[in-house]
């Protein structure tokens, strides 16, 4: 089920959240259990094949979790560990990584093995990792939270479940056993619904009109057209709009529903596009993601606890997995592998900049910012290529185009550009949405700041709460009906991984 369709702001939010506060009032376990049950309706809504497999994985961790609980510190709790850990990344192995695998394999050794068509369950990666680190945590006894309907919400709850953030168990179960969650709040509901109102424009505004333009140009380039480069920047420059907006305004539309049963979720983005430097745009990019990545990877990895030379291979080891956890395909292996030498090479550069003592000088310097943000943001372009493109091919033939290199499809001589005249677009007008879209990431304030904005505006009275609720919700109805009357849904695309 779609956040963007009438489905879902019509029927099930208002059933689910009358049902959560009504149950409230009476029981806490009650109204979590409604919860829980409604998320997984959620879910099985869109993949009603697959849900046995979320509750089954949900109680196979919850099991493994109280029993390493249960035993003394030493091998009986390791090997709980290594036993979820196992299934876990043995599960997410087969549904994502079979197929690839043999693919390979058969394209390596001229053979011709095939599995069943193997459909990957949507979410599957967000809810392994969350589950991963529950026992992570289990295992160095940090869990403390034991209620089976609290784990089970903590795993399945519906904002999250689809497309993260990637949840700690510390950050929602203690959320679930506070009373005060259970209990109708006028400013958490106003501020929330205006939150999700901002995501869904950012969906089904900015993203999705971004997409053409992002679409035709890489799907040519994939098909083996080599684009002008005029073409292949204005792709690669609509998709890294594209991107942001879609997955930003999926998130935006997580906290917003999650404000409005007076739940946080943790921030995912912090205006990732204003970084000066690699390491600050992963500070600020799917945070969730990043903090995984580096608690329960990196870190355990050795970090830069054993030299600068082992603290270079673990960033490229980390960061090559963050690219397969996306998808089983080369493309983002390599996106991965591009932002682990841009790290290395990042962490290389800040190590000469402090043994020369430049390095203050270097942060104060106005120019020096400028550039860094300005060669971030292109190592960010250049890297979205291989994530967008579908082929290793497509992807060279973008790149070929914006380096210059090659005469590929030439304009026409009225300054048509074929791949964008063919699908209906103008030039002019996807550079115009690029620098409306370039210019709201960089210079206007992001969710995170105008949501404490807003929520302090609510708590004012009662009259500025239901101005904000009534203009948030009507935009959000029409919003839902513009998208209803197009002749396709488009899905979030961090749903693909």
């Amino acid at each position: 089920m779609l956040f963007t369709t009438v489905v879902f702001v019509g029927a099930f939010l208002p059933i689910v959240l009358l049902g959560f506060f009504v149950l409230g009032r009476r029981s806490q376990t009650g109204a979590a259990l409604w919860l829980f049950a409604a998320s997984v309706f959620f879910y099985g809504y869109w993949m009603p094949t697959f849900t046995l497999l979320l509750l089954g994985s949900m109680a196979f961790n919850f099991g493994v979790g109280v029993g390493m609980a249960r035993s003394p510190q030493g091998g009986a709790r390791r090997a709980w560990l290594l036993l979820g850990v196992v299934v876990n990344l043995g599960l997410l192995s087969y549904f994502k990584y079979a197929n690839f695998f043999i693919d390979n394999l058969n394209a390596a050794l001229g053979l011709h093995w095939q599995l069943a068509g193997i459909v990957l369950p949507i979410g599957i990666s967000f809810y392994s990792f969350t589950q991963i680190a529950f026992l992570v945590d289990a295992w160095r006894g940090l869990v403390h939270e034991v209620r089976p309907v609290h784990y089970g919400l903590f795993v399945t709850y519906f904002p999250h479940l689809i497309a993260g953030p990637i949840l700690h168990h510390a950050q929602m179960m203690p959320q679930f056993a506070n009373p005060a969650v259970y209990r109708f709040h006028g400013a958490n509901f106003s501020a929330g619904l205006a939150i999700f109102g901002i995501g869904l424009f950012k969906k089904v505004v900015l993203a999705d009109g971004m997409a053409p333009y992002a679409d035709a140009v890489f799907s040519a380039a994939d098909a083996g057209v080599l684009p002008t480069s005029v073409e292949a920047w204005l792709g690669a420059v609509a998709y890294t709009c594209q991107l942001y907006f879609d997955f930003s305004g999926y998130s935006d539309m997580a906290v917003g529903l999650s404000w409005l049963f007076n739940i946080r979720l943790p921030f995912n983005f912090n205006s990732p596009y204003q970084a000066r430097s690699i390491s600050d745009f992963w500070r600020r990019w799917h945070i969730s993601l990043s903090t995984f990545l580096r608690d329960y990877l990196y870190v355990p990895l050795g970090g830069s606890r054993k030299g600068a030379a082992l603290r270079y291979v673990n960033l490229a080891a980390t960061m090559l997995l963050g690219g397969l956890w996306h998808g089983a395909s080369w493309s983002f292996v390599l996106w991965g592998a591009l932002h682990g030498t841009y790290l290395m090479l990042n962490h290389g550069f800040r190590a000469v900049c402090a043994q020369l003592g430049w390095g203050s000088r270097l942060d104060a310097s106005r120019l020096f910012g400028l550039l860094a943000w300005a060669l971030t943001l292109l190592a960010v372009v250049v890297a979205w290529v291989f994530f967008r493109a579908t082929t290793l091919a497509g992807a060279g033939r973008i790149l070929q185009a914006m380096a210059g290199a090659g005469a590929g499809v030439v304009a026409l001589p009225q300054g048509i550009h074929p791949l964008l005249w063919n699908a209906g677009l103008a030039v002019p007008v996807g550079a115009l949405w690029c620098l409306a879209l370039a210019l709201a990431a960089l210079a206007l304030p992001n969710s995170n700041v105008l949501g404490a904005w807003l929520h302090r505006y609510c708590q004012r009275s009662v009259g500025t709460r239901v101005a904000v609720g009534t203009s948030a919700l009507g935009l959000a109805l029409f919003l839902v009906l513009v998208n209803t009357a197009r002749d396709t849904t488009s899905a979030f695309i961090y749903f693909n991984f």
